[in-house]
């Protein structure tokens, strides 16, 4: 056996003891570990400060961009967010043991469900330390246990964050193996991590396309995980100019990095003579580069042509691919086509068009006359979220603390017996 892979199953038989033990533990032993764990951070600012400045140093070294640099670094601001983000997580209510569709049968037994913790999650993540942080409180407040493999360049930052959640979770009297860093920077540590069901229940990756890929591929562990977020909006025949407008330009340019923002805009024939030439316009101050199909090269001369791999392209940047098509049926049958299942929205005065969209759109989120930047766990009053999944199966959408939990069915009796 590699020392690679004793150290990961060593890793996976702590968290399965520790996640038996989180399972039974109480609401209020839960949320004292997270008051503790935010005592221990405000405490060992200094130590959190000092770790953060060796990863950045070594990520000067190895020439990582000034983007990834900013991302990577712990400032008083980050750690105060960190810090709120826990008290969040601790405010919200325990969703383990509540019990739901309680019913009684013609046998006289009453049948219903319970909530559950999955067991131990393992996260995968890239970059940002402070996911160690909102992971771990996550997956505590949720009784599972978890483990955590952020990327190579945050590895002294997310140990001295792991640190302060192990103290939080000692003083409360809970097993400290409930959350463990991966404290190797090895590669080989994700390949055994995701191939270890006897110990993991469940993968989480959080990062590049490239990690996602490789984690579905090859992992023998469920994933909940989304791999591209080309979102749509679709502006409906007769739509309010404004709402579409004010919808476009919030969807595409709030902030570009996400991944629910919109990647490819769809107008209706009917509206777009006078809806294209305002956004542009609009677009134009943000210096937003727009991709159109023929018709829309038609009505904004100038702009660049849009090919069919501009459909099925996440940008992530300042550029947006425009379409016009001729109603409602080609935008749904463009988004099921092109669209990644991620977030659409249609902006429409028409209620039977926008229940129709909400109905045959196969996508995690689905709204009329929103933005797609709501698709997030927050603004979903979901709190804190531990990721955005497209898959159809268990968790899809953000997944906050009831994406981390499952149920069983219960049944309670009075000496039934079955004939």
């Amino acid at each position: 056996m590699s020392e690679i892979k004793g150290l990961m199953q060593q890793l996976g038989k702590n968290a399965r003891t520790a996640s038996r033990e989180m399972a039974t533990a109480s609401a209020e032993a839960k949320n004292q570990a997270l008051h503790f764990t935010v005592e221990a951070i405000e405490t060992s600012r200094e130590q959190l400060v000092s770790a953060n400045a060796k990863d950045l140093a070594a990520g000067k070294e190895k020439g990582l961009s000034a983007a990834m640099l900013d991302r990577l670094e712990l400032t008083p601001t980050r750690i105060d967010s960190m810090i709120e983000g826990i008290q969040q997580v601790a405010a919200l209510v325990d969703p383990i043991g509540e019990i739901s569709d309680l019913r009684y049968m013609p046998s006289g037994i009453q049948v219903g469900r319970m909530r559950v913790p999955l067991g131990v999650i393992g996260i995968i993540y890239e970059s940002r330390p402070n996911v160690t942080a909102e992971a771990a409180s996550l997956c505590l407040k949720s009784g599972n246990a978890t483990i955590l493999r952020g990327g190579s360049e945050a590895i002294h930052s997310n140990q001295a964050i792991a640190k302060c959640i192990n103290q939080g979770l000692e003083k409360a009297d809970l097993p400290a193996a409930a959350v463990q860093v991966v404290e190797t920077t090895d590669r080989e540590a994700v390949g055994h991590m995701i191939t270890m069901p006897e110990y993991i229940d469940v993968i989480v990756p959080r990062g590049g396309k490239g990690l996602i890929e490789r984690v579905s591929k090859d992992a023998r562990v469920p994933v909940i995980k989304h791999l591209d977020g080309i979102c749509h909006v679709y502006v409906d025949d007769g739509a309010d100019m404004t709402k579409a407008v004010n919808i476009a330009l919030n969807a595409k340019t709030n902030r570009y990095g996400v991944c629910n923002a919109m990647e490819t805009l769809l107008v209706a024939d009917s509206m777009a003579e006078e809806f294209l030439p305002q956004i542009m316009q609009v677009y134009d101050e943000k210096e937003v580069e727009l991709r159109g199909c023929e018709k829309t090269l038609k009505l904004l001369p100038g702009i660049n042509a849009a090919t069919k791999e501009d459909w099925v392209t996440e940008y992530l940047a300042p550029i947006l691919a425009v379409k016009v098509v001729s109603g409602l049926d080609e935008a749904i049958d463009h988004i099921n086509t092109y669209g990644s299942q991620h977030t659409d929205t249609i902006v429409s005065e028409d209620y039977a068009n926008g229940m129709r969209f909400l109905r045959e759109v196969d996508s995690s989120s689905v709204l009329i006359n929103a933005s797609t930047r709501f698709a997030d766990g927050f603004e979903y009053g979901l709190g804190a979220e531990i990721g955005i999944s497209t898959d159809k199966i268990h968790a899809r959408g953000p997944v906050g603390l009831e994406g981390l939990t499952s149920q069983k069915y219960i049944v309670l009796g009075d000496g039934q017996i079955r004939n």
